[in-house]
């Protein structure tokens, strides 16, 4: 691995957002949750979760341009066992229309955050909109009453990213130590570093300029 390339991976991993994530239920286009990731990666999402009962195995089209390779994908049995789980760090909203519903921008996203967003023909299920923290909605000015659900992940993380930034939360790294030098490694050397996982092994560190210290 060069050094520009350590340092990019360096500069993309010091602004991930660890407590800003997505939950998709049955989102099944590949090219609509290849956009979701796009832009969770863009904005600087860690990772993303998904409830799918259509298929065991993601795919994804050439609309994610490989941020697939950046942004973890973590899948769960069903929806209720995916948004207990992400209630136990974060609050999970919605886009969904209800009576109770607010603007998205009402949201405080600086605080932790999972958005689930449903499946693109009916949206979120009632089971997952009776389970979740709170409902959101993005106001529509025309005839249509939602968008695209990969326009509104994208339309809701912008308004997170927004503020996160106001805050100062992409200013210092947020990541673990563990976990930052476990994905640096993961990122730089992935042949390598399956490799070690396949052998139960620890990685190795790296050195100042990227390069693997096999023995220190």
């Amino acid at each position: 691995m060069i050094p520009r390339r350590y340092a990019r991976i360096k500069q993309v991993l010091d602004r991930r957002q660890p407590d800003l994530t997505v939950l998709t239920e049955d989102v099944h286009k590949p090219h609509n949750l290849s956009a979701i990731i796009r832009t969770c990666d863009a904005v600087g999402v860690f990772a993303v979760h998904a409830v799918n009962r259509h298929s065991n195995t993601p795919t994804y089209s050439q609309v994610a341009q490989g941020s697939e390779k950046w942004v973890k994908l973590s899948s769960h049995s069903d929806i209720k066992t995916a948004i207990k789980h992400l209630q136990q760090q974060h609050r999970v909203y919605a886009a969904h229309l209800s009576d109770t519903a607010v603007d998205y921008r009402q949201i405080d996203y600086t605080q932790p955050t999972a958005i689930l967003l449903g499946t693109e023909k009916w949206g979120v299920t009632p089971e997952a909109a009776g389970l979740v923290d709170g409902h959101i909605i993005i106001p529509m000015q025309g005839m249509v009453q939602s968008l695209n659900v990969s326009v509104a992940n994208a339309v809701i993380l912008f308004e997170a990213q927004r503020q996160r930034l106001q805050a100062g939360l992409y200013d210092r790294v947020r990541l673990d130590p563990e976990t930052y030098r476990r994905v640096l490694f993961e990122w730089g050397y992935p042949d390598i570093a399956a490799l070690y996982h396949r052998q139960g092994k620890p990685y190795p560190r790296l050195g100042e300029q990227g390069e693997i210290l096999y023995r220190e």
